[in-house]
Order: structure tokens, then sequence, then C-alpha cells
């Protein structure tokens, strides 16, 4: 059986090799579908992988109180635009202070420029750092680790000490070659202290997360003065279960520091980050949607040509078929002859596409500073559609090959 095999292989790949045009170009057609499904997918997976490598680090059980959860609301069949108080200082406090959920700690913090420029000696970077005024428990609730040094402590906190953490990025550049612990940087003509790194977080959708300076939030607030100032804040409960009850407590604290009604709805937004990144993925369902439509319409044609091929390929080797079955083979023998033919065509196509479409992926991911993972569930389906492609295609002429007259066969001319 294996010996078969072998030259019903050998007898395919020649008859490949005798017209290398026409199956040069169904391969090619079969290569665009199949770079179009593997191409979008290996980009899809990318996404997918960077979205939840910068929440999951959040953790379930995290979630924060924002001045929006959506922009947008439905009212009668139209849309208006919705527009909420920022969260001011004295109701961050507030809240801070009041809420005292079980086992939940709350940070709070606020951007205050992401155009600062930092001093090092004689050095200073672009005007390009992100400078945020924290808490004690932003870094935990962030997710955020050092890779040096120590984060804040209460003591630091409260007494407004002039200490801060930088992002990884400046170990690569305004403190490069020196060890960045206790060395003092200038922001806003004030001197800092630096007592930690944080790890590398790299770029989403191309923003930088390691161009960044934390420091206390008294002093962000005194260097930085800006009307209507956003807060934000954040919650970590330990114990994942009492997620809900511990959301549903902070609505009620909030609702209760605005003095809302009972009828009036939120004017701020919950946001919790397993909600946020289930939403976010929800969406990038669409894409592999796209891909599988795309790939489909593009490996019909495939198909078509596919089949074209290999029922010109019976016509042309009629006399052969009928010689092979004067000297005693089979039916099945035959049929079996012309599917590896189309099996072989089919994969190589398949095999182009998977190549090409992962570079392409690799290339768009690297663009867009996706993190980019091999896409294996991609490569099966584009070997098991090309397969199916291969099958579907050369049902029709390896049956018409089966059934030809010998007789008949060998009077063709």
């Amino acid at each position: 059986m294996s010996n078969l095999l072998k030259e019903n292989i050998k007898i395919a790949s020649g008859s490949i090799k005798t017209q290398i045009l026409r199956t040069i170009l169904t391969i090619v057609i079969i290569a665009i579908g199949i770079t179009a499904l593997v191409g979008i997918l290996t980009v899809v997976s990318a996404l997918e992988n960077t979205i939840s490598s910068d929440f999951a680090s959040m953790g379930a059980n995290t979630f924060n109180i924002n001045r929006y959860e959506n922009t947008v609301k439905k009212q009668g069949g139209n849309e208006r635009e919705i527009i909420n108080p920022v969260i001011s200082y004295p109701e961050a406090v507030a809240f801070k202070n009041k809420y005292n959920f079980p086992l939940s700690q709350t940070s709070l913090s606020f951007k205050a420029t992401s155009t600062a420029e930092v001093k090092f000696e004689a050095q200073k970077t672009d005007p390009e750092i992100s400078v945020l005024g924290v808490d004690e428990y932003f870094v935990t609730n962030s997710g955020l680790e050092t890779s040096q040094g120590r984060n804040f402590n209460n003591f630091d906190i409260s007494n407004n000490n002039y200490v801060c953490i930088v992002g990884s990025d400046f170990e690569k550049g305004l403190l490069k070659d020196v060890n960045p612990i206790n060395k003092i940087i200038s922001i806003r003509g004030a001197r800092f202290k630096v007592i930690g790194v944080l790890k590398e977080k790299g770029s989403t959708f191309g923003n930088s997360q390691d161009l960044r300076v934390l420091i206390p939030i008294q002093l962000a607030r005194s260097l930085f003065t800006a009307p209507n100032i956003n807060y934000s804040l954040s919650v970590m409960v330990n114990n994942k279960d009492f997620m809900e009850q511990a959301t549903d407590d902070a609505i009620s604290t909030m609702r209760s520091i605005r003095k809302l009604s009972p009828v009036k709805e939120n004017n701020f937004g919950i946001v919790r980050s397993d909600d946020l990144i289930n939403r976010i993925l929800s969406i990038t369902q669409y894409l592999g949607w796209a891909a599988w439509v795309i790939s489909i319409v593009t490996i019909l044609g495939s198909s078509i040509a596919l089949m074209n091929i290999m029922i010109v390929s019976v016509t042309e080797r009629t006399r052969e078929i009928g010689v092979r079955k004067a000297l005693g083979a089979k039916r099945s023998t035959v049929a079996i002859q012309f599917f590896i033919e189309t099996l072989l065509i089919g994969q190589l196509g398949g095999l182009a596409g998977i190549i090409f479409g992962i570079l392409i992926g690799y290339g768009i991911a690297t663009a867009l500073s996706f993190a980019f993972i091999i896409p294996w569930m991609a490569i099966f389906a584009a070997f098991a559609t090309s397969f199916v492609v291969a099958i579907v295609s050369g049902l029709y002429p390896a049956i018409k090959a089966a059934k030809l007259d010998p007789i008949e066969a060998l009077r063709y001319e």
C-alpha cells in the first residue's frame, strides 16, 4: 500500500511539473485566500494578546470610577452626548474616606501632564514625559511592579516627600549607565529622588507606558495647576467573589457624594477590568469574521480554478488512464491518483498562503506595536481549509477519471 502511495505521489509530482504554469497560477489563487485568512487572524491574535497582557495584569478584582463609562447613550431612537462632571479632588477624597468595603483598597490619582521635561545633571529629556500624581496604592491597583527600588509608602505620601518612581525607558535614556536609585531628577524646578523603577510595559496603540514619572499626589497638585482636573479612583478587592457587592457599594457611595436622587442616573462610570477586556475582545470577533468572508470568497474562486485544471488534466491524460486501466488499474486506484495530485496542489497553495499570511501579520503587528504570537489556530484553519478545497475540487475530476471506459480512452486522440 505504501509503495502504491509513493508511486501515486511520484506520478502526481510529474504531472504537476508538466503543467507548471497552470499549477503555479492555481497555487497563487489558493495562496491569496489563505494569506487573507491567516494575515487577518494573525493581526487579530496579536491584538487580543496585547489587550489581554495590558489589562489582565490589573486582575479580575479591580474596578475604576471614571468620569465616563460610555460617552453616548440612546434616547428615543436618537443619540445624544452625555456630559458628566469631572471627578473633583474633594469628591475623590470623600469617596476614599467613606468607602470602606472590607478587604479592599482605594487608589486616588490624576494625570498632571503628558508634556513634561525631566532633567538629570546636565542632561534633559524631550518634553514628552507623562507625570502622574498618585498615592501609595496606585502601583498595586494598576498591576505595576518595580524592577528596582521600592514602591511609595504611606509616609512618602502623607509627608509629601520629594520622591518619585520612573518608567523603564529612563534606564535607556536620561539615567543610562548609572544606577537610577537615589539619583536626583528635576521636574519644573522641583528636585525628586528616584526610589523605584517600573518594569517595562511597552506601548499600547503607539502610546509608550514607560515614559512616565509617578510623584506624590499633593506635590503634583502644587506643581501642575489647571482648571477642572479630573481624578481617577481605582478599587482593588482582595476576593473577586465579592466584586458585585463591592461595585454596588461603590456606586451607592459615589451617588451619595454627588447627592443624586433615586430617580437620576449615574453621572459617572464604573469600569471593571474584566468587563473592559471582554468588551474589547468581543469587537475583535468581527475582524475574524471578516477574515473568513474574504478568504471564503477568494477560496471559492481558487476551488473553481483547481477543479478546472484537474478536469483539463483528466482530458489530456485520457490515453494514459486507458493504458493504466488496460493493465489492471482499478477505478479506486485511478481516482486516488488524481485525488493525490489535487491534494498536493491544494497543500502547496495553503503552505504558501500561511507563510505570506504570517509575514504580513507580523509586519502589521510590529508596525502597530502589538505583541505578536504565532497564530496556531489560524495555521490549523488554513491547512484545514486548503484540504477541504482540494477534496471538493478534486472529487468530480477523480470520479470522471475513474469512470472512463478503457477501450474508449485508448481510442482517444
